[in-house]
């Protein structure tokens, strides 16, 4: 364990490729006393389902570490086994990196031990990666060429390469959203895509595309025009529903308008001919780096508040709940946490899963965490990055830490 400054982190240990400590039980011939007795170590005489059960009891990173226990043990821990469906609810962690032409690697903060974890994600080229995590798998969509989707299990390293998505290549405006069923581990992916119409500065062509992983097959259900309004980067899938945050393209006329809606569409029922914008339901302020993301299938809203005179820069950060087509104040970040972050204008990354909400400013390593059910926001252990220059930028995103999932 390496000491940084006041906090402690510690080096994640690869899952592939663990360094195996033969076990080695004690000889017969042991000079030791045991008043002819032979020492039998209880992992000798413990059946493996019983090992298995008492592993899955543990924080994820502990699992993997008793994968260097002894050959049996690690035999064990890599084996895809259906024990690891059953274990302990695990905690979002959050991936954070600087953004850089480098090869994507960084810091992994696993907030039920408040540790930091060196970790290099599989798959990632650049950190300007499109990003949507369900499940414990993480989906991932290359902000250069768009059509190029891959699949990963963070914690295995297990990934592929999806077939290419239909419209990359021209699209203007790019969503990702990614769901998998806990149960079977099927998955579906949601890219949604906006267009200007050409000479028509009011009208964007908006197209959603859907991957199965049952079909490994792209399908288009869905090809509209909208009127006023162009889509975004922002988008995700809740209880069977694509949520997509789209922006007004007219000039505000007062403070009290609107810039952005959320739009849905039904992904089970797939209506091929439908007026997304007559169903379109407004944000509750006027928002900047508005967020959405499926907290245990409740859609959640995170951004920053604008300012009346200057919506561009933001007086605090709230998060809200969609119930029943209506926004619920959940929470506003205390304005001691606010400060905490330094300057802050309308850059800042927010993401979460289960009832855990990640904030954090690009300008700076420093993570805040909102737990949902229980209000309460918290500092992460102090981020082993490190700022080197002033334009120096970070970002992340979050990923559930599971073994028994792949792509």
């Amino acid at each position: 364990m390496l000491a940084m400054g006041s906090e402690e982190w510690e080096l994640y240990p690869s899952y592939i490729g663990s360094q195996v400590m033969e076990y080695r039980p004690i000889s017969e011939d042991s000079d030791d006393d045991w008043n002819g007795e032979v020492a039998v170590s209880l992992d000798a005489v413990l059946p493996d389902d019983l090992l298995e059960k008492v592993l899955s009891f543990l924080p994820v990173a502990s699992i993997i570490r008793s994968g260097s226990v002894c050959k049996r043990w690690h035999e064990i821990v890599h084996a895809q086994r259906q024990t690891w469906s059953k274990m302990v609810p695990q905690k979002p962690w959050y991936f954070m990196f600087t953004c850089s032409e480098e090869a994507v690697s960084g810091f992994a903060y696993d907030p039920s031990l408040r540790k930091w974890y060196g970790f290099d994600f599989p798959c990632i080229e650049k950190s300007n990666w499109s990003t949507s995590s369900s499940a414990g798998l993480v989906c991932l969509m290359d902000s250069e060429n768009r059509r190029r989707i891959m699949v990963c299990n963070p914690i295995t390293k297990d990934w592929k390469r999806l077939l290419d998505a239909p419209g990359g290549k021209t699209a203007d405006y790019s969503a990702l959203a990614f769901s998998v069923d806990r149960n079977s581990h099927k998955y579906t992916v949601a890219i949604a895509r906006s267009n200007q119409v050409p000479t028509e500065y009011y009208q964007w062509e908006f197209t959603i595309h859907l991957y199965e992983s049952v079909t490994g097959n792209w399908v288009t259900p869905f090809t509209g025009v909208l009127l006023g309004w162009r889509g975004g980067d922002e988008c995700v899938i809740c209880d069977g529903v694509l949520y997509y945050l789209v922006y007004s393209t007219g000039v505000l006329v007062n403070n009290n308008e609107h810039r952005h809606c959320l739009v849905m569409y039904d992904l089970a029922g797939r209506p091929n001919h439908t007026s997304l914008m007559s169903m379109a339901i407004p944000v509750p302020c006027a928002l900047t780096c508005g967020r959405l993301m499926n907290l245990s299938e409740r859609l959640v809203l995170v951004g920053g508040i604008g300012k009346q005179d200057r919506p561009g820069i933001i007086k605090g950060i709230g998060i809200w709940e969609l119930h029943n087509k209506e926004w619920r104040e959940v929470a506003r970040m205390p304005h001691k946490f606010f400060q905490g972050f330094g300057e802050f204008d309308d850059v800042f990354a927010s993401c979460g899963a289960d009832d855990l909400i990640y904030i954090q400013s690009y300008g700076s390593p420093a993570l805040l965490t909102f737990e949902i059910n229980q209000k309460l926001w918290k500092w992460s252990v102090k981020s082993p990055v490190s700022k080197r220059f002033p334009l120096q930028l970070f970002t992340g995103f979050s990923f559930e830490p599971r073994l028994d999932i792949a792509s």
